[in-house]
């Protein structure tokens, strides 16, 4: 509450796949990696509990895929957080999203992140995948596509930019 009686709204969070998989990940050697491990667990620990996390199927699907003891330490980290449906617009508009960015057909999951936290109007969408979905050119196109159909684009930003939500 604020000092007036107004109710502070929690910022509306989309968890993307690799921040799960940077949170229960055994800790890396790779230094850079490593850091980015750190970060996410002290993000998740400190931030995450004044937001709102939302996650996907596409979340849950990806969470889910690989060695299957890290599979369920992954998806047990986002029971129990809201998952937003994958609807007929989201779907058109990550379509749109990937015609017109370089994201290969591999990853054609990152545009329905994408869209999915467009369509169901997250404030931020938080990730570590720096080629498709936090890369400027992608933002841009983005950005761009959803000015044109009129939608609200969330801030796309790493764990460590998103300390302070």
């Amino acid at each position: 509450m604020t000092a007036k009686g107004h109710t502070v709204k929690k910022p509306a969070v989309y968890i993307e796949t690799t921040v799960v998989s940077y949170l229960t990940a055994r800790p890396s050697r790779d230094l850079v990696v490593m850091a980015h491990q750190q970060v996410t667990r002290e993000w998740w620990e400190n931030t995450l509990p004044r937001c709102d996390a939302y996650v996907s199927p596409v979340v849950i699907e990806e969470a889910g895929r690989g060695d299957p003891a890290a599979a369920a330490l992954r998806l047990k980290s986002i029971d129990g957080f809201p998952v937003l449906d994958v609807n007929e617009i989201a779907h058109a508009l990550a379509d749109e999203y990937f015609t017109h960015t370089r994201i290969p057909e591999k990853a054609r999951a990152d545009a329905f992140h994408l869209s999915l936290a467009t369509v169901h109007g997250m404030d931020y969408l938080v990730s570590w995948n720096f080629t498709h979905i936090l890369g400027a050119s992608v933002r841009a196109v983005v950005q761009d596509i959803n000015l044109s159909r009129g939608f609200r684009t969330p801030v796309i930003c790493t764990p460590e930019e998103a300390m302070e939500a």
